[in-house]
């Protein structure tokens, strides 16, 4: 089991790796594309350490995490349209270095990259809290509410650190271009995260009176 765990693992990673490179550097024209490899680098560096902590410390929230497939169908279509933000926004940067249309000044640059990380963090952090923490909607055997640590902050910690990761990335590229599709991204994450209640409210004992005591979803003082 752990080396099927393993092996998953390593063919995710570098199914990422290709299926990115592609979207990025072959737009671009050419290898020599540094926020292409500045955004690589940022992603899939931390990635096997965060895989090897999971796989040491906790193996089933991995295997979930890498197996997980959605069966709502609200889901399924949020999951297509942030599919097609992340494949318009990468090949519109790639196009647009290639043309020298837009060049974001290194201080925004450096600045996506600080908050990419931070929203690394935060979404690692997220995982070390809740171990019912998986990639598809659904109530699972035995789930219960977590309400400490950032969940007592909003309900919703880890779209918060995946809002943060997806906007920065545009910054990271270097494109103002790309920053237009990937403004859909709140909207994307909003329409998942009411789908998600409507199923936790229902199947999750205790989710309601959560709701009541955290009172902010996504971000604090705003929603």
């Amino acid at each position: 089991m752990r080396k099927k765990l393993l092996l998953a693992g390593g063919l995710k990673m570098l199914s990422g790796l290709l299926v990115m490179g592609l979207l990025l550097f072959v737009p671009a024209g050419t290898w020599r594309y540094p926020g292409g490899w500045r955004l690589m680098a940022l992603l899939f560096v931390p990635m096997p350490v965060v895989g090897a902590v999971l796989y040491v410390k906790a193996p089933e929230l991995l295997e979930k995490r890498l197996n997980s497939r959605e069966q709502e169908p609200e889901q399924k279509r949020v999951i297509l349209l942030s599919a097609l933000v992340f494949v318009v926004g990468f090949v519109l940067a790639g196009i647009d270095f290639h043309f020298g249309w837009t060049r974001l000044p290194k201080a925004v640059v450096v600045a996506g990259c600080v908050l990419f990380c931070g929203a690394y963090g935060l979404y690692a952090e997220v995982m070390r809290e809740n171990a019912w923490l998986s990639r598809t909607v659904e109530v699972q055997e035995g789930q219960q509410v977590v309400d400490t640590g950032l969940y007592g902050v909003v309900r919703h910690p880890m779209y918060l650190g995946v809002l943060v990761l997806f906007l920065s990335m545009p910054l990271v590229l270097g494109s103002a271009v790309a920053v237009v599709p990937f403004l859909a991204i709140p909207w994307v994450l909003v329409q998942r995260i009411r789908n998600e209640e409507q199923v936790l409210e229902t199947g999750l004992p205790g989710y309601g009176d959560y709701r009541k005591k955290v009172k902010y979803r996504l971000i604090p003082f705003l929603w």
